[in-house]
């Protein structure tokens, strides 16, 4: 398998607690034609004894300090051979032993982007619901004025048309690469599998860090799309948060 179909992409560090889930997520996979590529910013706990334990013969690891999550994805993306990167982080899981499979055929298609829905998930796999953004049934390059529609771990693209992930962003950095990674192709060469294909766990980190998040996602909104977009569309994502909190 030097040049697998996929490579999926797992960040972890001191990942011990919610490592599992996922490795065994991705064991169960239907579909094999796959690498699995551990990148561990030198995990002081068992992190790296479960990834070796559960992982197949297709897991690579690598455990070294790094400068961030953003830092470590980039260490994965240098490291993949696949056609199409996957990342799936400590926590997240494939929705279905079949998920991948869904993938495979929507990628004999050749498209540049697949990507489909999210649930969330609470520390005991339990659903919480879905996102309260919803994958667009169009993916276009406008789409993400919207903010973070497609869920990072939901979004599969084309390994020659993804970037380094900018690190001078710390907690959205993840959006401003999807955005450059859809500016690279257009609505034709993107699939949506319409299902549900990841679990994405809700840690909490998201609320901790959500102003310095927001602040972020405002300037990267205004490089791609003006400061006019940015702060009109800002202002109408008030009466959704408004919303979200009422809930």
């Amino acid at each position: 398998m030097d040049t697998p179909l996929f490579s999926i992409i797992t960040i972890t560090y001191n990942a011990g607690d919610v490592l599992k889930p996922t490795m065994l997520s991705v064991s169960d996979q239907s579909f094999r034609d796959f690498e699995h590529i551990i990148v561990d910013g030198a995990s002081t706990d068992d992190t790296v004894s479960i990834a070796r334990r559960m992982g197949g013969d297709s897991l690579r690891i690598i455990s070294e300090k790094d400068n961030g999550l953003y830092d470590a994805m980039n260490k994965g993306l240098a490291m993949a051979r696949g056609k199409y990167v996957v990342f799936l982080n400590a926590g997240d899981t494939f929705a279905a032993p079949i998920t991948l499979r869904l993938y495979s055929e929507a990628a004999s298609k050749d498209p540049d982007i697949i990507y489909g829905d999210t649930l969330i998930v609470d520390a005991d796999r339990k659903v919480k619901g879905p996102r309260h953004l919803a994958a667009p049934q169009e993916l276009t390059f406008e789409s993400f004025a919207d903010g973070m529609l497609i869920c990072h771990q939901a979004f599969v693209v084309r390994r020659n048309l993804a970037p380094k992930y900018d690190l001078s962003y710390r907690f959205s950095a993840d959006y401003d690469w999807t955005i450059r990674c859809i500016s690279h192709t257009i609505p034709q060469k993107c699939i949506n599998l319409n299902t549900v294909v990841i679990h994405y766990l809700d840690d909490g980190m998201t609320e901790k860090n959500k102003r310095a998040s927001l602040l972020e996602r405002f300037d990267i909104m205004k490089k791609h799309y003006g400061v006019a977009t940015a702060v009109r569309k800002h202002l109408s994502f008030i009466p959704r948060a408004v919303s979200r909190k009422l809930k």
